[in-house]
């Protein structure tokens, strides 16, 4: 685990913005994915609420391996190589298995998080679960601070995990065909080594992705490239692998 400054996730989004600009036609290929992605998880909360968590985890099931493709042409920038939207789509071809197992795995933290939200709502309303706009009422307004808190408390929690699993273990996997195990435990002690650091990576992606969501969501587009990018340095800059180590310091001797 590299030790990592308060600057670095500056730094991460800078060089993520350079590998946009590099390629702005593949960039703009994968943030329209996000943008759509976006727009049907938002007209089916609107719609039918009760199904938005089933198209969360198709969409959760589908979002990692639209960011492997972003990771895909950042590795091959740094490697000299021509990044090609081809070969983007298809970069995870060679690593279902491991891709597989930890999408399962995020999306039994995602089903976990749906059910400890439905028991939280629950425990505060005995109307049953509330329609849509009785959600955004319940969770706005003031008189329901114990609800709020809990709720944001159990939501943190959830985020927490699933942000420490993900948050290198996927660039992880394409750079060196790790298994998943491996490659969550490894995500997790990126954070554990780092917690202020990688704190404040989250609250950026956070932000990043809320300013994006005003209006219609299509600050995606633009965004969703971005963190994808960046997240790949983020593997990059945390994580250094020990036969690139002995390299590097043959290479200076």
């Amino acid at each position: 685990m590299r030790p990592l400054g308060a600057g670095e996730p500056f730094r991460w989004l800078a060089a993520g913005w350079r590998d946009v600009r590099a390629h702005p036609g593949i960039g703009l290929f994968y943030g329209l994915c996000f943008w759509a992605m976006a727009i049907t998880l938002g007209a089916v909360f609107r719609a039918k609420p009760e199904y938005t968590l089933s198209i969360a985890s198709g969409c959760l099931l589908v979002g990692p391996f639209l960011a492997m493709g972003l990771y895909e042409v950042s590795r091959r920038r740094e490697q000299g190589l021509l990044p090609e939207l081809g070969a983007s789509l298809t970069c995870w071809d060679a690593h279902i298995r491991s891709m597989g197992m930890l999408v399962l795995v995020l999306i039994v933290l995602e089903l976990l998080w749906g059910r400890a939200s439905l028991v939280v709502f629950a425990v505060f309303f005995n109307t049953g679960m509330p329609s849509t706009t009785g959600v955004i009422k319940a969770v706005f307004n003031p008189e329901n601070w114990e609800f709020l808190m809990i709720y944001l408390a159990v939501g943190g929690l959830f985020a927490t995990l699933v942000f420490s699993t993900a948050v290198v273990s996927i660039p992880m996997i394409l750079d060196r065909d790790t298994d998943a195990v491996w490659a969550a435990i490894t995500s997790i002690r990126v954070v554990l080594a780092n917690p202020g650091v990688m704190l404040l990576w989250g609250v950026l992606i956070a932000s990043l992705v809320t300013v994006a969501l005003l209006p219609w969501g299509l600050g995606l587009v633009l965004v969703g490239p971005l963190l994808g990018h960046a997240s790949w340095h983020a593997y990059r800059g945390a994580v250094q692998w020990q036969d690139a180590a002995a390299d590097a310091g043959a290479g200076t001797a």
